[in-house]
């Protein structure tokens, strides 16, 4: 779509519509005149001879090139969408206990990491890539970075830990974000968090806590319950129920403006990553397209000399 970046510059198309008017107006001036003959003879004499409507072609290429000229002037651009080169993205990954479970084949950790590997080989290279794990408190793996071989090193070497940070890994998400260099920008860089849990917060500082850091910080959430509510985990001979929580992670989306999903197998968890991919650090620039509407303008302005030329022997 068209837009213009100087809009006000498009008053100077009032004195193009005002000739316009006019040159309309003239013609039916000289049809009121050319009707007071009442010799048809005449009036076929004075009239010009093979001119008729090409007269008027050559006035509006004329006309219509001096309106294409005027508008340029306004800046006229269209809207692209450009992918941020300072973009980060936070993968903060659950591995408590409860991630050993078997309801997800082959288990929900193994599962997860293979989602998780399509994701990083699925995001634009130009995007800043952290790793984050959580258990009973949450670690960077790995520092926001475009090293795409690194992240994935990581997530192959994820290992299982006692009770659940969630806030923690929200936490700490949020202060690897702050560690990206500015590279001579304003501002911190656009981030988002994707987090994906399994089960309840059982450890570290609240989802509340976390969900208003991250919003004030204008980090989306975005949030996947992974697993199912009949998963059971062996823990030192005892079988416990380890069901997600949806509703916690529900509300740290949306407290986030970001967004929650559900996964129970790796297939909906890729095409989770997939979603998420495709709507991260991109920002949208207008890109001028003054040169156009100019050759637009030398264009018709060169029809309508040309037609007048060979119509009349003249320029217009």
């Amino acid at each position: 779509m068209i837009r213009f970046l100087e809009p006000w510059w498009l008053l100077v198309l009032l004195p193009v519509l005002a000739l316009a008017g006019a040159y309309v107006w003239r013609q039916f001036r000289r049809r009121t005149y050319a009707m007071r003959f009442t010799n048809v003879d005449l009036l076929r004499t004075l009239a010009p001879k093979g001119l008729g409507w090409r007269r008027h072609v050559s006035a509006a290429a004329f006309l219509l090139s001096l309106f294409i000229l005027g508008s340029a002037l306004a800046r006229p651009s269209i809207d692209k969408e450009e992918p941020l080169e300072r973009a980060t993205v936070m993968l903060a990954i659950d591995v408590s206990l409860s991630m050993e479970a078997d309801d997800v084949a082959p288990n929900r950790i193994e599962a997860a990491q293979e989602a998780a590997k399509a994701f990083v080989n699925e995001l634009p290279p130009t995007y800043n890539l952290g790793l984050v794990s959580f258990a009973k408190a949450a670690n960077v793996l790995v520092s926001p970075t475009k090293d795409r071989s690194a992240v994935i090193a990581g997530i192959d070497g994820l290992a299982l830990a006692e009770a659940t940070a969630t806030g923690e890994a929200v936490f700490t998400s949020l202060d690897a974000i702050r560690t990206v260099p500015a590279d001579g920008a304003d501002g911190a860089p656009p981030a988002r968090i994707v987090l994906l849990s399994d089960g309840y917060r059982t450890s570290g500082r609240s989802i509340e806590d976390a969900a208003t850091a991250a919003a004030q910080a204008n980090v989306p959430v975005s949030t996947i319950a992974f697993g199912t509510d009949t998963g059971v985990v062996d823990i030192r001979g005892n079988l416990q129920r380890v069901p997600v929580d949806r509703q916690s992670l529900q509300q740290l989306a949306d407290q986030t403006k970001g967004y929650f999903y559900e996964a129970a197998s790796v297939s909906e968890l890729k095409q989770v990553y997939e979603d998420m991919g495709s709507s991260i650090g991109h920002k949208v620039e207008a890109r001028e397209v003054t040169q156009w509407y100019a050759g637009a303008a030398l264009l018709f302005g060169l029809m309508a000399a040309a037609m007048s030329l060979v119509w009349t022997s003249r320029l217009p």
